[in-house]
């Protein structure tokens, strides 16, 4: 069993993403049931859409356990970093769709996995060439998916609306 602070910081990680939370929709509940076409409306012209904000929490789930793991970016499996324009001109919209999904869950998996790795003593480091700790890293990435769910339910409404 893992420290208790570990425990915690799993939970926070697991109620952002995909557990039942008492504070409502989470990023993955968010998503649910969207569309390929729905996932690619734009509020605006140069104005992010839910498939692009997924893309982006996928993204930063790498980057942070890429940071916990003081390993070398460049692995993530798109090219590029932070944001990546969605759909990708060409692509089957819902195989692609699909595709980003099952990314971000899995960049999930794989952060959790590597959170519950941690030891209790980790928690208050940096990891090398970094200012924030790791404790701090978690649980910035939990708050991430939740404002970031909460921008994906906001342009699920207005999409319903036009």
């Amino acid at each position: 069993m893992a420290a208790p602070a570990i425990e915690l910081l799993l939970a926070a990680l697991d109620e952002a993403y995909d557990r039942r939370s008492w504070h409502g929709t989470n990023l993955r509940g968010a998503l649910r049931g969207t569309s390929a076409a729905e996932a690619a409306w734009r509020p605006a012209p140069e104005r992010h859409n839910t498939w692009e904000l997924a893309v982006h929490c996928a993204y930063w789930k790498y980057a942070v356990r890429r940071r916990l793991a003081g390993t070398k970016r460049g692995s993530f499996r798109l090219a590029g970093s932070n944001w990546f324009p969605r759909p990708v001109p060409g692509a089957d919209g819902e195989e692609a769709w699909r595709s980003d999904l099952r990314l971000l869950a899995e960049e999930h998996r794989a952060l959790r996995a590597a959170v519950a790795g941690l030891a209790a003593g980790d928690l208050g480091r940096c990891p090398a060439g970094g200012r924030e700790t790791v404790a701090r890293l978690v649980r910035g990435v939990a708050a991430h998916d939740l404002y970031h769910a909460g921008q994906i339910q906001l342009l699920t409404r207005l999409r319903q609306r036009r």
